[in-house]
Formats: C-alpha cells, sequence, structure tokens
C-alpha cells in the first residue's frame, strides 16, 4: 500500500478562521495504520500496513503469553492535512505515552526522539509541514529493552509497544505558552502558606514570542472557584523578545480558601493563564489548583490541613488482559472507581507514569498519590541521562494535580557501596527532583527488610517492600517486624509501600496450605491470600505513625518473564483478576475495613464443593454483627476474627449435598444479606 493511499484526515474545526488566535488541541485517534516490521525510514514505506485505532499495542496478547512475546520496532503513519488558512500557526504532535523509543517523521524529515516509555513528548513540526497537502506523519516505536533507557529489563512488568495513549495536535499562536516544555502545561502553579485564612498562589508561565519582532503584551491570570466566579486575578504587562521564551513570575492571594481535603472533600480550583495583544487573545492554558499543606510525622504518621489522616491503599499497574496497556479513559476511571469502592485514601502508581485521566481523576476524587518513574529492579550503569530526563518529565507534566504528594525515584534498585553507580544517581535524581519542585517530598523503595543499604536514605521517605509469608518468613512476623524497626531506626519515616500474596481465583483449598514456592509454585488457592492480608492489615492497622501502606497490587498484570500459580505471565497478587472481573475475597476484606459504604460478604464463595463437614464460615461486616442460617437454621452467634468487622462461625456442620448459607444484618431499619451455596460430598 502506498502513502497516497492513507486515509486523509481533514480537519475541518481546525481551517476557519478566528477571531482570535487561540489555542486549538484535537486528538489524532484515528487514520493511523500500523505495520509490525523492522527497518529503517525508506525500508518502511514499502511495508505492508493495515489500519488501527489509537491506543494501540502490538503486544496486547502475546505479553501475556510467556517471554516470546515480540520485542523490537514496529512502525506507524498517518496522512495530516492543514490548510493554507493555518500558515501563521504553531503546529505541534503532543504523544502521551509510547512504548518505549520513539522517532517521529513528518515528510521524511525527523522532527524528534524520545526515549522512555511512559511520560509524554511534544515536537513542533510547522517548519516540516506542507500546508494544504497531505502530509506524511511516519513514527518509529521500538520496545527492546536497553541498557539506556528505564527500565533497563522487562522482568517485574513488560514494556508495552506501541502508542499506546493518545496522540493530539495542537495549533497555537506564534505568541504561545510553550507546548514543548517537557511535553508540559508551560505553567507551573505552586501554593503557598496555605491556612483556613488565606493562600498564596504562584505562578510561572513560560511564554514564547515566535513573531517576527519583539510584542508587547498583557500575561493575565485568574483564578477560578468550582461555581466559575473568579476569585483572584493578576495583570501583567511585558515585552517578549523575538523568538525568546521569557519565564513569566505572579502571585496571586486568596483570602480563606476552600482547602483541598482528599476524599473528605476534593475541592478544586481552576487557574486560566492568557497572553493578549492589542486586546486579542492570543493563548490560553487552564490548569487546575488544589490547596492543601501536609507534613510526615515519625510518630503521627501523614497530617493533611494540620490533621492526621491514614494513608492506606493499593499499588496500581495499568494493563488489562487482551488489551495490555492501550486502554481507554472509560477504563481507566473504571480502575479509579474500583480502588474508590475499596475505600482506599492513597494509591502508589507503580512503577511508571501513568496516563494523564489517572492524575485527573485523583484531583476529583481526593486520592492522595505516589507517582514514580520505572528505575526499577535492576541497574546497567548507563541509564543516568534517562533517568534524570523521566524524573523531570514526570514532575513537570504532572506538576499541577494536588492530588500528588510523592515523588518516587527507586524501586528495588541495590547496590553494595555509597559510591558506586545507582547510590550516586539516586543522589542526583534527588537533588533534582528537590529541584524542579520543593513543595513535595521524595522516596526510595528497598525490598530488603531494613534500612541499612547504600541505596536507603538518599530521599525524604524511606518505602519498604516486605512480603513476610510469601518471599519469606511468616504471615504474623509482620508485627515483629514493625516495633523492631521502630525501635532500631528511631524517627524514620517508613512506608510499607507493597506486601501482598498471590491468588488464583481458579485454585482452592478447604485447607489453609503455607508451604508455597513463590518464584516457581503452580498452586495458590485463593484463601491463603485471604488470610494473609486478614493478618497483615490488623498489624497495619495499629500503627498510624506507619505514613502509608500498599497493597500489592488492586489488578493481576502480565510479567512475562514469570510462569506462577498456573497462569503463565501473570502476577496474581491483585485483588482483583487481570480482566477486572471477579473480586477476590481479599477485595472485600479491605472493602469492610476501609469504605464507609456498608458490606455484608460471606467468605470462600468459590469453594464451591468440599469434603470437608465441619468448616469455619468467615464474614465480613462493617454494618455489625450478623446472623448465620444454614440451610434456613439459625447458627450459634460468631466470634470477632482480627479486626472489627470480622466474624467467625465455628464448628459449623455441612449435610451432605446441597447446603445454603445466609447472613443477615439488620441496621437502622435496613436489611442486609448476603448467601452462597456449598456442595458437600463424601471424601474420596
Amino acid at each position: 500500500m502506498s502513502a497516497r493511499s492513507l486515509v486523509t484526515c481533514a480537519l475541518v474545526a481546525l481551517a476557519s478562521p478566528l477571531l482570535a488566535a487561540d489555542r486549538e488541541t484535537k486528538q489524532l485517534l484515528d487514520g493511523w495504520e500500523f505495520s509490525q516490521r523492522s527497518g529503517t525510514l525508506k525500508e518502511a514505506s514499502a511495508f505492508e500496513y493495515h489500519a488501527v485505532r489509537l491506543p494501540h499495542t502490538w503486544n496486547a496478547q502475546d505479553m501475556q503469553m510467556g517471554s516470546a512475546f515480540y520485542e523490537g520496532q514496529a512502525w506507524y503513519r498517518r496522512n495530516l492535512r492543514l490548510s493554507t488558512d493555518q500558515k501563521k500557526r504553531k503546529v505541534f504532535l503532543r504523544f502521551e505515552g509510547v512504548g518505549q523509543v520513539a522517532q517521529v517523521y513528518v515528510n521524511g524529515r525527523l522532527v524528534g526522539e524520545h526515549k522512555g516509555g511512559y511520560s509524554a513528548f511534544c515536537f513542533e513540526i510547522t517548519s516540516a509541514l506542507k500546508f494544504g497537502e497531505n502530509n506524511l506523519i511516519q513514527v518509529s516505536v521500538d520496545n527492546e529493552h536497553r541498557k539506556d533507557v528505564i527500565p533497563i529489563n522487562q522482568f517485574l512488568f513488560g514494556v508495552y509497544g506501541g502508542i499506546y495513549r493518545p496522540v493530539s495536535l495542537i495549533l497555537t499562536d506564534p505568541i504561545r505558552v510553550t507546548p514543548t516544555d517537557y511535553a508540559s502545561s508551560g505553567v507551573y502553579l505552586t501554593p503557598s502558606n496555605v491556612n483556613a485564612e488565606g493562600a498564596e498562589l504562584d505562578v510561572l508561565t513560560k511564554v514564547i514570542n515566535g513573531e517576527n519582532a519583539a510584542s508587547q503584551v498583557i500575561v493575565r491570570t485568574t483564578l477560578f472557584d468550582r461555581e466559575g466566579t473568579a476569585v483572584a486575578k493578576r495583570d501583567d504587562r511585558l515585552t517578549l523578545g523575538y523568538n525568546f521564551e521569557t519565564p513569566v513570575r505572579q502571585r496571586l492571594h486568596v483570602s480563606r480558601p476552600h482547602l483541598w481535603n482528599a476524599l473528605k472533600d476534593p475541592y478544586l480550583y481552576r487557574a486560566r493563564v492568557e497572553i493578549l495583544k492589542d486586546g486579542v487573545r492570543h493563548d490560553s492554558v487552564d490548569q487546575p489548583v488544589g490547596f492543601r499543606s501536609f507534613r510526615i510525622d515519625a510518630d503521627r504518621g501523614f497530617i493533611l490541613n494540620s490533621r492526621p489522616y491514614r494513608l492506606y491503599g493499593v499499588c496500581r499497574h495499568q494493563d488489562w488482559q487482551e488489551m495490555g496497556s492501550a486502554i481507554t479513559d472509560t477504563q481507566h476511571r473504571q480502575d479509579m472507581e474500583m480502588i474508590r469502592e475499596i475505600g482506599a485514601t492513597s494509591i502508589r502508581l507503580a512503577h511508571y507514569q501513568q496516563a494523564e485521566t489517572i492524575y485527573s481523576l485523583a484531583d476529583q476524587m481526593g486520592f492522595v498519590i505516589w507517582a514514580e518513574v520505572p528505575f526499577v529492579n535492576a541497574w546497567s550503569g548507563e541509564e543516568r541521562e534517562n533517568a534524570l530526563q523521566q524524573i523531570r518529565e514526570l514532575i513537570r507534566q504532572n506538576y499541577n494535580h494536588p492530588s500528588i504528594f510523592f515523588w518516587g525515584l527507586h524501586n528495588e534498585v541495590y547496590s553494595k557501596y555509597s559510591t558506586d553507580f545507582p547510590v550516586l544517581l539516586t543522589q542526583e535524581m534527588h537533588n533534582l527532583a528537590k529541584a524542579e519542585d520543593p513543595t513535595r517530598l521524595t522516596v526510595s523503595t528497598t525490598g530488603y527488610g531494613d534500612f541499612n543499604r547504600a541505596m536507603d536514605y538518599h530521599a525524604d521517605l524511606q518505602g519498604v517492600n516486605r512480603y513476610l509469608g510469601w518471599y519469606g518468613g511468616k504471615v504474623t512476623d509482620l508485627e515483629g517486624w514493625i516495633e523492631t524497626t521502630k525501635k532500631q531506626r528511631p524517627g524514620t519515616r517508613f512506608a510499607i509501600a507493597e506486601y501482598g500474596a498471590e491468588a488464583n481465583v481458579n485454585q482452592q483449598s478447604e485447607k489453609l496450605l503455607f508451604d508455597f514456592d513463590p518464584t516457581n509454585g503452580q498452586f495458590f488457592p485463593e484463601n491463603y491470600q485471604t488470610y494473609f492480608h486478614e493478618v497483615q492489615w490488623a498489624a497495619i492497622k495499629k500503627h498510624p505513625e506507619i505514613w502509608a501502606s500498599y497493597v500489592w497490587n488492586m489488578f493481576d498484570f502480565a510479567v512475562p518473564m514469570w510462569s506462577r500459580g498456573g497462569i503463565p505471565a501473570r502476577n496474581m497478587k491483585g485483588l482483583v483478576t487481570f480482566d477486572r472481573k471477579i473480586k477476590k475475597d481479599a477485595f472485600y476484606w479491605y472493602k469492610a475495613n476501609w469504605s464507609k459504604d456498608p458490606v455484608l460478604y460471606l467468605v470462600g464463595r468459590r469453594l464451591k464443593e468440599r469434603t470437608q463437614s465441619l468448616v469455619d464460615v468467615e464474614v465480613y461486616s462493617n454494618v455489625g454483627a450478623c446472623q448465620l442460617e444454614l440451610n434456613g437454621k439459625v447458627m450459634p452467634p460468631p466470634s470477632l476474627g482480627y479486626t472489627p468487622v470480622h466474624y467467625v462461625f465455628k464448628g459449623i456442620s455441612l449435610s451432605l449435598g446441597r447446603n445454603v448459607l445466609k447472613v443477615s444484618v439488620r441496621r437502622d431499619g435496613q436489611e442486609y444479606t448476603d448467601s452462597v451455596e456449598w456442595d458437600l460430598r463424601a471424601a474420596h
């Protein structure tokens, strides 16, 4: 197929002249063609292509089939047509996420290269365009792991190949807020001196004059409340030099601000920065604003707006079964809705920068976010430049999200000596993060049980991944570890950054088994994960000084190098299955403990065929003590389990054949019920 036969994108909405030369943005999701072939730009023109729609990944299926997934180069192309009326405009292509090295060509000309599979990038393409004609956009994409791009391997998670997040066409006036400052908004909003009586908002706007001469402009920043009422405004008149980027700094004062108060009240303002010349608006950018203050206390944990606020929640990988990383905004929202349903107050977005929709939803829903870069698992000594680039991109692209409180620097990257490369790199990443954003805290995360390694203490906060009862030790060891750590490392502000155990919902066991091989075993019954989380949350709950704790993971996800638990290429530590269809028992354990929504849930519902007649029946109820009926007969009252929402009916005797179990609670005039059916068969 020739390039001439490509579908042409006629941007009708962009063809009409405007009264004011304001910014226009249009997503380019359709009209793309794809070839999973490796070759040069010249060779790519002869490849066979087929139509695709963005977001797209070529690993949607094979990433779930083991280490034989396609890791290498592929090509995308489309036509783009802009009218001659747009000749005076500046034109940009912005890619939100490409896995993981991209080279973008316009009419055969390289307009830019980007290394990194999770951050956005934006290139100006004006000089390469032919207005009034078809323009051929070609993108080379390569997801092969390499030593100079983090992550340097695909052991802990796969790097999906493709243009798996949206692409946008941006048209601006020559006088503009720059869209090419590491693909950020070009506007940086910093609340300060925040309290109930007042707050300041420092605004940094990076303005470029692309006209042929110096220009006098007004930079106007207006702050709007949720209802759209302007509550503060600042105008600054200045002269912009030709073809020069000018940083414009402004300060606004807000009296009695409505604070962003996490799940309780995630109140958002909106800041609008406008550039005006001779009364005409040439560009405008809107960004969210949330006024909040916070700190971490070694004894009291996380303090939000001067009050203690417990941070507990989940980690999240972005991929879905059969879709990989190429998921829609609707699916991102579905993930966030499930995390809200479970009652989490915080999310660790591991181990990479995630979709812009996720951060915006976190702002709106009130989650406290830990955002991080994919410096994970290993190091090569060649990734310094890219690691620094990715931490800078993460911060600049997400600077204005009030939900983000922490920047993660690395996860389980180890070194023996303080002068080794990763130690020095982590120090450099921390220093860069503080220079870019002194208002938030950095975190480094270890997989060891103590903070005494060379990689520790090079960030503001310490995270530790503890899998006692899964990767060594016993489930019940966590409480003792917490107490020992507090004594040995007094004053250390640490979080449990990961904890969890795997569960294959298709594997069930009547007995609680303890002898697992976590790296090669093929039997991971669900009841062990349930027990694991019952014990470990009960221990964590007693310790508010732990500034955060995160279940690994909210969702099962693909790990192409693994073959464990009866399903290849899958990490099954999620509380929800990879396809998002089944919420495991442990999901309801946390929902009962964390959520304010009523929960009444009978545990073990997937273990329907049984051979043991005498059983303990577990129930999660945050609506009070429940009554159990077995085949219509009321059973004796339950004992209390690990937390006040955990009820255990001990020594319940099942009958041969079909058994109907029903639990019920009446509270405040409302009746809550749940039921399961178990089939008792004679033991062989």
